[in-house]
């Protein structure tokens, strides 16, 4: 109290001009229909105005909710894709079954911790067993490669990332057909290397990199990077330097996929090994 009565005493003269100024301009615009007017006005924009910087921020604040709002359609519309896409003329009858001829299915996920800095890297994904996941399930960001599960909990996933020196992926020349095995470098995070492409082999700097479809995990033509560098190596192979699509320092939502027909692929596999 005392505070405040000091603060009246040392400030009284200019709190008494404020509300003198206040009442003259309440006169002058309730006694004058043109400052009234422009009064009014300003009044309104100001508000206008506080109104709409409000709606940005809690529009700002939102963004995560409509991230994952659009993350889990995306998963849906993906789902749909293949479905479609492996359907296939019956003759005479039509059998209406969600997962008829459907090798992939798809779910979303959050990255809930990275490592980028290490020679064999991982990330953890917010699900688990319960959510459908399961070892050797593939990983991918937007449209590229990220990494594979290579174990579950119930409600978590740790997976294996394509920064791992121990990670090999099946990749090919989207322009040639071409396709070797790809690995990461240990060093450089935004770069691979892919060998094994014989050296009578044309191609170019840009030219894209994606999954070849050979194995079990990765479906075709998923994007790895482009080319942006290659080199002769002392047999009859190229080593070529891929740029990475994904960047990992910023990891955050992806898509794991689950090949519906992984078991009966593996099973045939064994009959040539």
């Amino acid at each position: 109290m005392r505070n405040l009565l000091n603060f009246l005493a040392k400030y009284n003269n200019l709190l008494i001009f404020i509300i003198l100024e206040g009442f003259a301009v309440f006169l002058l615009a309730s006694g004058n229909n043109y400052h009234n007017t422009r009064f009014i006005k300003g009044i309104r924009g100001l508000t206008r105005g506080i109104e709409e910087r409000m709606s940005n921020m809690r529009a700002y604040f939102n963004l995560r909710d409509v991230n994952q709002s659009l993350v889990a359609e995306n998963t849906a519309l993906k789902n749909t894709i293949e479905r479609l896409a492996r359907q296939e003329e019956i003759l005479f009858f039509s059998v209406d079954d969600t997962v008829n001829n459907q090798q992939y299915i798809f779910s979303d996920a959050k990255v809930t911790d990275n490592t980028v800095n290490r020679q064999k890297n991982f990330f953890i994904l917010n699900r688990g067993t319960r959510q459908g996941l399961a070892k050797d399930m593939a990983v991918v960001t937007g449209s590229s490669v990220a990494g594979i599960i290579v174990g579950c909990s119930d409600n978590f996933s740790i997976a294996m990332s394509l920064l791992n020196i121990d990670f090999r992926l099946s990749a090919r020349i989207r322009s040639n057909g071409y396709f070797g095995s790809l690995s990461w470098n240990g060093r450089d995070i935004s770069r691979a290397v892919l060998s094994e492409i014989p050296q009578h082999v044309t191609f170019g700097i840009g030219d894209t990199i994606e999954t070849t479809g050979y194995s079990a995990v990765f479906p075709e033509g998923i994007i790895i990077g482009t080319i942006s560098g290659f080199e002769k190596t002392g047999g009859d192979f190229f080593k070529i330097d891929v740029s990475l699509l994904t960047d990992f320092r910023k990891l955050s939502y992806v898509k794991v996929i689950g090949n519906l027909k992984k078991a009966e692929q593996l099973e045939l596999e064994k009959l040539i090994q």
